[in-house]
């Protein structure tokens, strides 16, 4: 009865949400995998090919597209960024959970193109939480805090496209929420295909 393919998460939040601190979290457990996009803007200083990005020439890129080898991908700002499907299968197919962390528009092609995907949102208490996260960190002026602001408002919105939405406010919690939806997910009976 046990299903031994992995499962697949992806995980969306707005800027400041400490999305990437409760999936440090989560990946301290050795049975999941972090997808690691592709790109086909060139290396930042002290980046590395295989670990932040696989760095594909727009060529390398376009053909995978071709191929339907991506499970989703868009451009932005000139450059195409995507999820190579064949890594994932094969992560998932040797039993790992994987996790993709996506925008919404990137979820929503997944959720499209792979019904089996679980989507978690994770939100902030509220927008002036937000606001203020992003006040504190003193790494970006009003006027990009204030975009960032209603980037996120946006993205909340899309929320209710999701399987479940956890709200961090405190990182405890927030963690032990994603523990727990990704257990539920372990136990839920899947039919056979």
């Amino acid at each position: 009865m046990k299903n031994d393919r992995g499962l697949l998460f992806v995980v969306s939040a707005p800027s400041g949400c400490g999305k990437g601190t409760i999936l440090y979290e989560i990946l301290q457990d050795k049975g999941f995998y972090y997808s690691v996009s592709a790109t086909t803007r060139a290396p930042r200083e002290g980046e590395v090919d295989g670990v932040n990005y696989h760095f594909l020439s727009r060529e390398q890129f376009d053909a995978r597209v071709a191929a339907d080898g991506m499970l989703e991908y868009a451009t932005y700002c000139g450059n195409s960024y995507g999820t190579p499907r064949k890594e994932v299968e094969e992560m998932l197919d040797a039993g790992k959970n994987v996790i993709l962390e996506i925008d919404v528009q990137g979820a929503m092609q997944v959720k499209e193109r792979c019904p089996e995907a679980i989507l978690l949102f994770i939100a902030p208490p509220s927008v002036d939480t937000l606001r203020h996260r992003l006040e504190k960190r003193g790494t970006e002026t009003a006027e990009v805090i204030a975009q960032r602001v209603a980037e996120a408002e946006g993205e909340i919105a899309c929320a209710p496209n999701y399987h479940y939405i956890i709200v961090n406010d405190v990182l405890e919690v927030a963690v032990s929420d994603f523990r727990a939806i990704v257990r539920a997910e372990q136990l839920k009976v899947r039919s056979a295909k």
